[in-house]
């Protein structure tokens, strides 16, 4: 994406981030297609600072699980970079927030959770074939209080 293609989107982001919180997810809980819709808090591997990503989303049991895809680019997610640096994070669904530790799925589980995630959203097909990284899927699982 071009530089402004970015910062439009990242001024689309926060804006649906703060619909999202201020509805307790009424407003902000489905994308384009209906896609279910999570936020993610997580803190910058750079900055330090706290961030919000809004991810579509599945559950896996207890798991939330999102897909790092960037649409398919060359790189990572800045999201993703930093769950990978500091993986303890937390995740909304509409009202509810609780904590949760992130990790990459394991070959056989994104085997199994790919094609549930293309059933949500199908142009994560598209995204892998545009791409030579392969797009890691993300289980972000609850953590005790």
């Amino acid at each position: 994406m071009e530089k402004l293609q970015w910062k439009l989107f990242d001024l689309f982001t926060k804006a649906h981030v703060a619909a999202y919180r201020a509805t307790g997810g009424r407003v902000g809980r489905k994308f384009f297609k209906g896609a279910p819709v999570c936020l993610v808090d997580h803190i910058g591997r750079k900055s330090g600072q706290a961030r919000t990503t809004p991810l579509i989303y599945i559950r896996d049991g207890d798991a939330v699980v999102v897909v790092a895809s960037k649409g398919g680019a060359p790189s990572h997610p800045a999201w993703w970079l930093n769950l990978r640096a500091n993986p303890d994070a937390s995740v909304q669904i509409d009202a509810e927030k609780w904590a949760v530790h992130a990790r990459q799925a394991d070959d056989a589980e994104r085997e199994r959770l790919w094609p549930l995630m293309n059933e949500v959203w199908p142009d994560y097909d598209d995204y892998q074939a545009k791409t030579d990284r392969r797009i890691p899927v993300v289980l972000l699982e609850r953590r005790d209080a």
